[in-house]
């Protein structure tokens, strides 16, 4: 198959114009965390899902904030508590004693974006519910499903130093988020524009720059974006190198659980486009894959019991893996 890259070139430029202008415009509320903001876009441009994780204060709640305000987009805020309730987040079927009829009342989550504050605060049933809302776009009420809105997007948070009254995650859940992003701390020179800002009567304004239209738009281009055959055997070397480590020159077949399932295979190769895009380039490099590979991966990769005890991490893991595979 012939594939005009050079087109596909054009069109990528064409089409991610906006990328500066929607950073810039996000840049006035949050100082730095260019990293997180990028993987967010990748996130929604690939029709994925979020979760970050990271100690309170690291302004995960007003970049998801920020980031529906600057796209013209419908947001809600979730805070998940221990007794939220399935019908809390998708609605419920409401009996009217005039008609004798029911009627459906639609919960919060028919929105575009929604922020799914402290998630593993929330129970089993209520993390049900999400899931299915995450995986189909779509969640049942009274027996009859309903269609969410397009785009739908979750962006979860979790805290990771708290865990009374918290409700760990399935891995079967976690897996259905595209990334998962550990933020760390801001630099010094971060925190003093933090401060400076903060500490002055600052009120964050964000105004609403691009809308649905050049988010579909940008989500075409990303579907054509060229793979070479060579990407595509990388990614899976990557990710058949986290379940027989063995075959590929790796020692660390007994700190695995479980590796990674063809869904990172996927999203891994999805992603990589988007970051690609978002660079105004109509090709995949081994730079995309490296740049957004662990992010993808470090939820689908389970380390044994013994990896835990010698304080290996599944991002040690997919390091090691992204060292030893070699690069086309």
């Amino acid at each position: 198959m012939n594939v005009d890259i050079s087109a596909i070139n054009e069109k990528a430029k064409e089409k991610s114009a906006f990328v500066e202008l929607l950073f810039r415009e996000m840049g006035k509320t949050i100082v730095g965390r260019k990293d997180m903001l990028e993987r967010m876009m990748i996130a929604l441009l690939c029709r994925g899902h979020i979760l970050l994780e990271g100690v309170p204060g690291l302004a995960k709640t007003l970049a998801v904030t920020t980031l529906a305000q600057s796209m013209k987009l419908g947001f809600v805020r979730l805070q998940f508590t221990p007794d939220l309730l399935p019908a809390d987040l998708i609605g419920t079927e409401i009996y009217d004693i005039k008609s004798g009829d029911f009627s459906i009342k639609k919960g919060p989550i028919f929105t575009n974006i929604v922020l799914a504050d402290e998630i593993n605060r929330a129970p089993a049933k209520v993390q049900s519910a999400l899931l299915e809302a995450m995986q189909e776009k779509q969640v049942s009420i009274g027996g009859t499903t309903h269609k969410l809105e397009a785009p739908f997007m979750v962006m979860a948070t979790q805290n990771p130093i708290e865990q009374e009254g918290t409700y760990q995650l399935p891995e079967a859940q976690v897996d259905r988020f595209m990334l998962k992003l550990q933020l760390e701390y801001p630099s010094r020179e971060e925190e003093i524009e933090i401060v400076k800002r903060m500490s002055t009567g600052f009120k964050p304004s964000t105004n609403a720059v691009i809308g649905i239209t050049e988010i579909e738009e940008a989500r075409t281009v990303i579907d054509e974006i060229y793979v070479d055959e060579k990407i595509y055997k990388y990614v899976v070397d990557l990710v058949f190198a986290s379940r027989e480590p063995e075959k590929y020159g790796l020692d660390i077949g007994d700190y695995i659980e479980y590796g990674a399932s063809p869904r990172a295979t996927i999203y891994l190769t999805n992603a990589a486009k988007a970051h690609a895009f978002l660079r105004h380039r109509g090709y995949v490099n081994p730079d995309d894959i490296k740049a957004i590979g662990l992010d993808v991966l470090r939820h689908r990769v389970i380390p044994t019991y013994e990896a835990e005890a010698e304080n290996i991490t599944s991002d040690d893991i997919v390091k090691k893996i992204f060292d030893t595979v070699p690069v086309p």
